[in-house]
């Protein structure tokens, strides 16, 4: 005897689209970029730290015995405002809070802060770890130390909230550098590459990369350190600048989106 049944149209889409799902995974393409604007900047700053705020640049230089912090007109690139950070310290990334601007230092545990107005060195913190990378969300800060892992920081006493491991489809994603809060997304430069990884702050998952591919020729990069590193955004306008270590310019880019495509995934025999 045989039998004969009938399925349910509905059920049969919905085997066709699980099938489908099955077959195919999406990935997003990395987003690509146009120049503004270009502006100068100092060749012999090793740029650790970046931010726009209040109409200038501030930057951290590092390598120990020529750390700073500085202040910076944007148009010109004239230095505004210098300190010398001690010869111990390589400086490393910087955010503001409040009144204050906050400095890591690499592998010396030690945070600076410093008035904002006048960098009148405040005091210092202790943190255990490595310091790279540093931004604020408005409720605390956050702080990359070259690995996958992004630490959310009481901006008081530096003693670590929570963390995120950065993943891209499970992947660990590490060498995470300089920081910056935009549109509730983490930005971070990934060391020796020309990408930036945007990451929720959330789960940790990169939401998507920037390729910035070409942006400095390699003729005009002094050494090979001379990579990207530091990106700073101003709300206000909606301006995205980024630039790299020993660069001698810096660059306002806009962001042109990549859209997903599906690629197909082998069967497996």
């Amino acid at each position: 005897m045989t039998l004969h049944f009938t399925v349910p149209s509905h059920r049969v889409l919905r085997i066709l689209i699980a099938l489908f799902l099955c077959a195919v995974t999406t990935t997003y393409a990395a987003d690509t970029y146009q120049v503004i604007h270009t502006y100068p900047h100092d060749a012999q700053a090793y740029t650790q730290g970046l931010i726009y705020l209040d109409g200038h640049l501030y930057e951290s230089t590092g390598l120990t015995g020529h750390s700073s912090l500085r202040m910076e007109d944007l148009d010109t690139g004239r230095i505004v405002q210098f300190k010398d950070v001690s010869s111990q310290y390589f400086a490393e990334g910087l955010t503001n809070w409040g009144r204050t601007l906050v400095q890591l230092t690499w592998q010396d545990h030690i945070v600076l802060v410093y008035d904002r107005a006048t960098f009148r060195f405040l005091h210092t913190l202790p943190y255990p770890g490595d310091g790279w990378g540093l931004t604020q969300d408005g409720k605390g800060l956050i702080l990359s130390d070259g690995t996958a892992i992004l630490h959310f920081l009481d901006p008081t006493t530096f003693h670590e909230l929570r963390r995120i491991t950065v993943k891209d489809h499970g992947k660990s994603i590490d060498q995470l550098n300089e920081l910056e809060y935009i549109h509730g997304q983490v930005y971070a430069n990934i060391w020796h590459t020309d990408r930036i990884a945007r990451i929720s702050p959330v789960t940790g998952n990169v939401l998507g990369y920037i390729d910035l591919t070409g942006l400095l020729p390699a003729s005009e990069r002094s050494n090979p350190e001379a990579v990207l590193n530091g990106i700073a955004y101003d709300p206000a306008h909606d301006r995205l600048f980024v630039t790299g270590k020993l660069w001698p310019k810096l660059f306002e880019i806009k962001v042109i989106p990549e859209k997903a495509h599906t690629v197909p995934v082998p069967s497996s025999k």
